[in-house]
């Protein structure tokens, strides 16, 4: 098949969450598998581009509503069997963020993404390639489906079917009703309770999922969930009513990025028939967050945006207990909410030697920090599909996660002293239940090491590779491509 990524972030290029490294991983993977694979993404600053980056398009015309006519060049580099074309318009795009600057969206988000979904639509055209299946990522790509099922409907790329994929309902981009003059979208057709209008403005993801050929989720368990009031962020009935044509695929890894054995980023590499070199990757990492070097103390890590919805209120809120009744450490590495950013810097003042903090994304410190903790704290109040979890199995550090989404479809809860399980899991977004959960890690670590050598081995032996998943999204395709040419 001919498929069509289009995506806000596309790693190692941009990355601001998972959506980067899934949008790469699950390219490369159907590329290998014999598609023809195309990665449309804009050319942000962040993007550093080399002699290996080609011009595809000197000039390519964007035209929009209002009688705008934009002009962009755009990119090609290769990643893997797939090709990556960015789209280079510096008006949107040459900035310090990706979606925002200290925590502060930019005011014209609904334009800089109306463009790049344009863009994308108006570039098969110029180079001549009509995909099978467009594959549409988060809000940012909301107006995709629309456009196809609206001003392309009669054109060749209006017979490509759509697949949209729900990273995260809690973001849904939306907008003034201003937003579709722009666009060049019909406002008589689309600003309606049925398309794309939710309490008079402009809502990209309600419009993507009502136009949408297919819908996907990142995790089994989250595409249950959306379709409750909890978790469906009001589009629960939508998704409802949608249910049918809706399917949940959990992500996988990148195991050339995400592996022990060859991991570029560790002071020592291992694997599952020799774990010597775990142990020289936690001295590092205590040495690198300026925790006491000390081999027999348990370290219980973060990787995260610090947020509620991470949970990681719950953790700042258990801190103090944690280090009065229990001989362990922390090692936090993320930046978000200042507040949370500032009890953690407190709590690395006030514990140190115990509590290890790093406010920021540091890649190379990701892959230590897995590597080298000796459990992985995910206390989520919702999980899309999560990927740390994926990755902490994969490095032999049992993840410690609340029971939704994501974490529900991928970690097994230990059985004491038996062989069964990958982790601990809590149901309760509580810090009762936070605090009882990290005091059984602990207690498995200095009274049943038998257990967590059988916690370790398990994670490892499991196989989150994307070729499983690939599969089941070429499937995936294959029914949003029969059923947009009317053969279902």
């Amino acid at each position: 098949m001919k498929i069509l990524m289009i995506s806000p972030e596309c790693a190692p290029f941009s990355k601001v969450g998972g959506l980067a490294d899934m949008v790469s991983a699950l390219s490369k993977q159907l590329a290998g598998q014999g598609h023809d694979v195309k990665i449309f993404t804009p050319l942000y600053s962040c993007v550093k581009k080399d002699d290996s980056f080609k011009k595809a398009v000197y000039s390519l015309s964007v035209h929009l509503g209002l009688g705008i006519e934009e002009f962009c060049a755009v990119w090609s580099k290769n990643l893997g069997k797939a090709q990556v074309y960015f789209a280079e318009f510096n008006k949107f795009y040459a900035r310090a963020g990706i979606y925002n600057e200290g925590s502060v969206s930019y005011a014209d988000n609904g334009a800089r993404f109306a463009f790049l979904s344009k863009a994308a639509l108006e570039f098969c055209g110029a180079v001549n390639w009509i995909p099978d299946v467009i594959h549409c990522h988060d809000w940012t790509t909301g107006f995709v489906p629309v456009y196809l099922n609206t001003i392309y409907r009669y054109a060749p790329i209006g017979g490509a079917a759509t697949v949209f994929t729900i990273h995260n309902m809690q973001h849904q981009g939306i907008f003034p009703r201003e937003i579709l003059d722009y666009a060049g979208l019909p406002s008589g057709e689309v600003f309606n309770s049925r398309n794309c209008e939710a309490l008079g403005n402009v809502n990209l993801m309600k419009g993507a999922i009502y136009n949408s050929t297919k819908i996907s989720t990142v995790s089994p368990t989250y595409a249950k969930e959306i379709q409750t009031k909890e978790y469906g962020c009001g589009l629960d009935g939508l998704l409802r009513f949608k249910a049918a044509d809706m399917v949940g695929i959990i992500n996988g890894i990148d195991y050339d990025e995400w592996n022990p054995s060859t991991d570029k980023f560790l002071p020592a590499n291992y694997s599952v028939k020799d774990m010597k070199g775990k142990e020289i990757c936690k001295k590092a990492l205590q040495s690198r967050l300026g925790l006491n070097l000390d081999k027999n103390v348990p370290v219980f890590g973060v990787v995260s945006r610090l947020y509620d919805q991470k949970g990681l209120d719950l953790l700042a809120h258990i801190i103090d207990p944690l280090m009065s009744n229990m001989k362990i450490q922390l090692a936090i590495v993320g930046s978000g909410e200042q507040w949370l950013e500032n009890s953690f810097k407190r709590f690395a003042n006030v514990y140190s030697g115990r509590v290890g903090v790093h406010i920021g994304y540091d890649n190379a410190l990701s892959h230590l920090l897995e590597a080298g903790a000796d459990f992985f704290l995910m206390p989520s109040r919702f999980e899309p599909c999560g990927l740390n979890q994926l990755y902490s199995m994969a490095y032999g550090t049992p993840p410690i996660v609340r029971h939704t989404g994501g974490l529900a479809d991928t970690v097994e809860q230990y059985v004491e002293d038996g062989a069964k399980g990958d982790g601990f899991v809590f149901y309760d977004a509580t810090t009762s239940a936070l605090y009882n959960t990290i005091g059984w890690a602990c207690s498995t670590f200095y009274d049943r090491k038998k257990d967590l050598e059988n916690l370790r081995i398990n994670g490892m032996k499991k196989d989150f590779s994307w070729k499983n998943s690939a599969g089941d999204y070429a499937k995936l395709y294959i029914w949003a491509k029969n059923q947009r040419s009317g053969l279902m």
